[in-house]
């Protein structure tokens, strides 16, 4: 056993060592004429050079596995049985080479994954209950606890800011290499810097739980997960090898011929072949990773380059998902005192459009919480009303107005129809019996939404669906500005999955395309399910794919890198499958030998290796954004 290690940690020197002894072999040879002295040399470095293929070929027969060191090892016996020792030297060294190349590739292909790790903070800074603070072991730290972490810092946790402002790098999560401004009860993540200021933190989530681990962990097991194409590969490759060892014995027993069954042996390992789809899983996940995209392994990988119809939830996922004023409409005099009126009515509820509607009063720094409330009720389906410094005031729609006798203009009541025809909600507000103003609500669309799905039809989109709960105009309005082909409005959970296996049933391969909370079982049934967001447990449970800087441009990345990956692996089986044809076709033809026949064959890895290396740099490089401005909030 601790010679089986031994070796095990010492390949790369072994390897090095083997092409010492062929170049000084050679030089025995052809420059001093020593052809004893060139066998000698040559032989040692077969029998160092095969003891690690031969473990490696023993352990795989142990669990009854007929494996490409097999076919190498007995080749290697046969090449040395004839006297052929510069064949069996450069056999065993071309093989351990290709080994080599190969586990540095992926290794490199691995290198985002191994930086993540490497950002992992070690060590957190608790603040005690007396207000000093002591630096603990991050895996002592617990849910609760409070967190201080300054300039230069790594947060070692999930949590919400307490104290303090300041910007984090958030790319290891996002993906997106920009500075963040983090102020008082905003959210932040394990394994981001905070380059400038300092904060103390509530711990929400702490150890394996973080984001930040979740993501380290799905990323690894995805890199694990077989595509069909491995898999296929792996069963091939069960009957493939026994096939060349039957194919060697009957090219000996009918030609007698022994090297050349040995050749026959040597130039039948699929090498290029098994190696080709898993280098190219591995480099198009790890591009993905490097952009904030979360691929759950290979199968999803192959699956999602089949997708033809991309369904969209719309709230968080076409829309930036926070409702907020985006349209006054003036019909009084003074703004400010009418919208301070309205924003104290609406700040005596916790309905969404009457937080919208006090948060703008906030931004317009409109003076209203000092006004004095009198009297106020709510009218169910209506509105409110409510008596404040000395006025009435309706707030509510237009049936709020109608059941009070106010009247509105011609103008107002088209404003009210255009208002609500781009599917906003709209609140009209009377004071003293008089229409003063009307605040359209929505939800804002995400600016890059129209461009970025026509990039997706570009890719291979053939028809793009909104599934919402969201009423029929609103739905409409969002699906005709952003170029949406089929719209299903006002539905429940249970019915966006009714509606996506009617589209499975109907042939269609489906991606649905959620915030990966209220749509998780949307998501768990399609064909693959995506989630836009900061990376939820459930959505990185749930989905196949995440999309941890919740963006369009990330979603379009993504689908052409799928399809480029599993293109790519289709090269490389046909790269591997086109040159074992052309070897064997060159052995009967007699212009291919053990020793060139080997050196192709591990050339062939080497170009699968590289072919699969161009997904590293696929897509433009991530975009560095310019840092945020700190509000005057955030001082």
């Amino acid at each position: 056993m601790k010679f089986q290690k031994f070796i095990q940690d010492h390949n790369t020197q072994i390897t090095l060592i083997t092409a010492i002894l062929i170049v000084a072999g050679f030089f025995s040879k052809y420059f001093l004429g020593n052809v004893v002295g060139y066998d000698i040399i040559l032989a040692i470095a077969s029998v160092i050079a095969a003891v690690p293929i031969m473990m490696h070929a023993y352990q795989a027969l142990k669990v009854k596995v007929v494996s490409i060191e097999l076919l190498v090892s007995i080749a290697v016996i046969g090449a040395f049985i004839i006297g052929e020792y510069n064949e069996s030297a450069i056999v065993t060294f071309l093989f351990l080479f290709g080994s080599y190349l190969e586990e540095r590739t992926l290794a490199k292909t691995r290198q985002s994954i191994k930086s993540l790790t490497e950002m992992a903070p070690t060590t957190a800074t608790i603040v005690q209950d007396d207000g000093t603070t002591e630096e603990v072991d991050v895996d002592d730290v617990d849910e609760g606890d409070i967190v201080l972490v300054k300039t230069g810092g790594s947060i070692p946790v999930d949590g919400k800011v307490i104290e303090g402002h300041g910007y984090t790098d958030e790319s290891v999560v996002t993906g997106e290499s920009r500075e963040v401004g983090k102020q008082v009860k905003d959210d932040v993540f394990s394994g981001t810097m905070l380059s400038d200021g300092y904060l103390k933190i509530e711990a929400t989530k702490v150890g394996d739980d973080t984001t930040f681990a979740k993501i380290i962990e799905l990323v690894e097991d995805a890199q694990d997960t077989k595509s069909h194409a491995e898999k296929f590969i792996d069963r091939f490759s069960q009957y493939y090898t026994p096939a060349v060892l039957i194919i060697a014995l009957l090219v000996f027993i009918f030609s007698r011929d022994f090297k050349l069954a040995i050749t026959v042996l040597v130039l039948g390992c699929p090498g290029a072949l098994v190696i080709g789809a898993p280098v190219s899983n591995v480099a198009g996940i790890g591009n993905g990773a490097k952009r904030g995209i979360l691929v759950k392994g290979g199968e999803a990988m192959d699956t999602f380059s089949k997708i033809d119809t991309f369904v969209f939830d719309k709230t968080g996922t076409l829309t930036k998902g926070n409702t907020s004023v985006s349209a006054v409409k003036n019909y009084g005099g003074d703004l400010a005192k009418t919208f301070a009126l309205t924003a104290k009515v609406e700040s005596l509820s916790d309905h969404p459009l009457g937080r919208a509607i006090v948060d703008y009063a906030d931004t317009k720094a409109y003076e209203f919480k000092n006004l004095a409330v009198e009297d106020n009720q709510t009218v169910k389906g209506q509105g409110m009303i409510a008596q404040i410094d000395n006025h009435e005031i309706l707030a509510g729609n237009h049936k709020l107005m109608r059941a009070h006798e106010v009247k509105m203009t011609d103008q107002q009541i088209k404003d009210l129809d255009e208002l609500q025809a781009t599917g906003s909600s709209v609140v009209v507000i009377a004071v003293d019996g008089k229409v003063d103003l009307i605040v359209a609500i929505s939800d804002i669309i995400r600016p890059e939404v129209a461009e970025q799905l026509q990039s997706l039809r570009d890719k291979g989109a053939k028809h793009l669906v909104m599934l919402t709960g969201d009423n029929k105009a609103t739905a409409d309005y969002v699906a005709q500005q952003v170029g949406i082909d089929e719209v299903h409005a006002e539905l429940m959970p249970e019915q966006k999955v009714e509606f996506v296996k009617k589209f499975q049933q109907d042939g269609r391969n489906v991606a649905f395309v959620g915030d990966g909370i209220n749509d998780s079982p949307s998501i768990a049934t399609a064909n693959i399910g995506i989630a836009m967001g900061s990376g939820t447990d459930v959505a990185i449970e749930t989905s196949d794919v995440v999309l941890m800087q919740s963006s369009f441009e990330a979603l379009v990345h993504a689908y052409g890198l799928a399809k480029k990956t599993v293109l790519n692996t289709k090269e490389n089986i046909t790269i591997a499958i086109g040159v074992v044809a052309f070897l064997l076709i060159g052995l009967i033809a007699g212009f291919i030998y053990m020793a060139s026949g080997m050196f192709v064959h591990e050339a062939s890895i080497l170009v699968v290796i590289f072919n699969a290396m161009r997904l590293i740099r696929y897509g433009k490089a991530p975009q560095v954004a310019k840092p945020q401005q700190v509000t005057p909030a955030m001082k």
